[in-house]
Parts: C-alpha cells; structure tokens; sequence
C-alpha cells in the first residue's frame, strides 16, 4: 500500500493482488482495506475512487494488479486551538498519540467548554499547517493520565475503533491501589453494569458486559500495592470498578474509594502502553508513556512510609 498525503485530502494507492482477482471492487475496499460501509458511502458521492486512474463505481471487478486509488477529502476541524501543554508520544500520518496530563479533559463538555485535549491537538495540528477533524480513538478520564489516540482521517479511526472494540489493541495501565496484594498476579472476571442511565458510577453485577482484567504487583509498600494491569476488555471504569470489587480500590479515587488528599489529588491511574497495527500499513507499532510527576510523587511518598 503506498500512501501520499496532502493538506486537504489523503489518497491511499492500492495495488491489486492475485487474492482479488474477479472481485468486486467493494468487496476489495472492504475485506482488504477494511472501509467502512459510512465511508464507502461517503467516497462514492463525491466520486473518489479510482482504478487505473479512472473513476469506477463499486460493482466493477477488480483485476490482479490493478492500480486502487482512493482520494479522501478531509473535514476541517472545529475545535478553537489554544496552546495547552500538548506532549506527543507518537506521530504519523494517521495518529497523533498524547501523553495526557491529569487534570485535563479530552473534548469539551457544558461544564468543560475549553482547555480541553481537543483544543490543544487543534493548536499542535494548526501550527504544523495541517487542518484536519480531531477524532477520538479511545476516552480517558479527566483525572486519568496515560496515552490517548486522536486519528487525522476518517479511515484511520474506523480501523482503530474496529480494533478496540474486537479487543485487539492491548492497553497496560499502571494503578497504585490501596492495601497490600499478597498474590504477585491476578485476573478479574467480573461483569460490569451501569446503575441507572444518569449515574456515572459503574458496579459488579451479573446484568452487566463481561469483563476481564489482568494484574501483576511491581511494588509493595507498607499499606499500598503499585501495579501493572492489562485490559482484555474495555468497560468504561474497568480497572477502578474491578479494583475496588476485590478490596483494593485505587489511591485518590473518591468515586469508588475515598479521599487520599495526603498522598495525591486523583485516582492514581496512567495509560502506561498500547500495542496495535498502524491502520493504513498494518505495521506493529508500540508506545510507551513516562509517569507523570504527581505518580513519581506518589511512588517516592509510599516507598519512604
């Protein structure tokens, strides 16, 4: 797959291979690329694929060797850029991954109109004189720091979002927890519910989507556990629900433990790694984030106790 990319628009050149021979050219966008039905239906009213430099609509057949050329306009973004602390832990012509600072919210809300993730990526992006919609791969909460993945194009979150949701991107998160894990690992198989539609908090219950979550001690302090803690699946609240269900609630989490105002001011939680396929090369690509300082902090206050 060969890429060239542009300010407006972003074209992915295909070559057809023996396994598509005879095959819709459909069938190929979406079993080999991995398009979109939404996106598909998007390129074909402005016209926008090509084969062997000439536009086809999506029942021609596909020869072994043609040349697939998809031209994807891209949508502006609007988000008001403002020069917030913005650090990337990764970048390529698809992705943009931020180390997110606790403290800060990924997009605006009614209550968090500005300041937000969003107009920081508008700021980084607008600078690099790239003007491109800002979307969203995963959400971390406000007090959680850690890797956050904003795709540049329609098709890059499409195929991200399609591997978060199959459970094929692997998320480890460092969590100090409260109390003192005997076991050196663990794995938490517990279904995760929602109370009520206006409720925020999450709970273990046998309604709710099966969840699992996998954990191994680094440190032992006097009365608290640092770990590592693998995602298998990805439930809004997991790691803080399934903590607190087996008697170790995280440090600083007020919404499922309780205030740890002496040691830190938040849930101490960060998105330490992700491992994935780069969605337009099906590359392996890993990223690690550093602990943000209040954590050094923590870590330093828990092994001096």
């Amino acid at each position: 797959m060969i890429l060239e990319s542009k300010q407006k628009e972003d074209i992915i050149i295909y070559d057809a291979e023996y396994e598509d021979d005879g095959k819709e050219l459909k069938q190929v966008l979406k079993g080999r690329l991995d398009f979109s039905s939404r996106l598909l239906s998007k390129l074909k009213r402005s016209k926008s694929v090509f084969i062997n430099g000439e536009y086809n609509k999506y029942h021609e057949t596909v020869k072994d060797g043609d040349e697939i050329k998809i031209v994807m306009d891209e949508e502006s973004n609007h988000f008001i850029p403002q020069d917030i602390p913005f650090e990337v832990a990764y970048e390529d012509v698809d992705l943009i991954l931020v180390n997110k600072q606790p403290g800060i919210v990924t997009h605006p809300t009614k209550s968090h109109p500005d300041n937000t993730i969003a107009n920081a990526a508008s700021w980084y992006l607008m600078n690099k004189g790239v003007n491109c919609k800002i979307r969203f791969v995963n959400r971390l909460d406000m007090d959680t720091s850690g890797l956050l993945v904003i795709a540049k194009n329609a098709y890059s979150h499409h195929v991200l979002s399609q591997q978060m949701q199959e459970d094929k991107i692997e998320k480890k998160y460092i969590a100090f927890v409260r109390g003192v894990i005997r076991e050196d690992k663990g794995r938490i198989e517990a279904p995760i519910h929602r109370t009520s539609a206006d409720s925020i908090k999450r709970i273990v219950d046998e309604n709710g989507q099966d969840s699992i979550t996998e954990f191994k001690v680094l440190e032992r302090y006097k009365n608290a556990t640092m770990l590592e803690v693998k995602l298998l699946t990805g439930r809004t609240h997991q790691i803080r629900v399934h903590m607190e269900h087996i008697g170790h609630a995280l440090i600083g989490d007020t919404l499922y433990g309780k205030d740890d105002g002496e040691l830190i001011g938040r849930q101490a939680l960060h998105a330490k790694y992700l491992y994935f396929l780069q969605p337009r090369y099906r590359k392996e690509v890993e990223v690690e984030a550093s602990l943000p300082e209040d954590l050094i902090e923590l870590r330093n206050k828990l092994q001096n106790m």
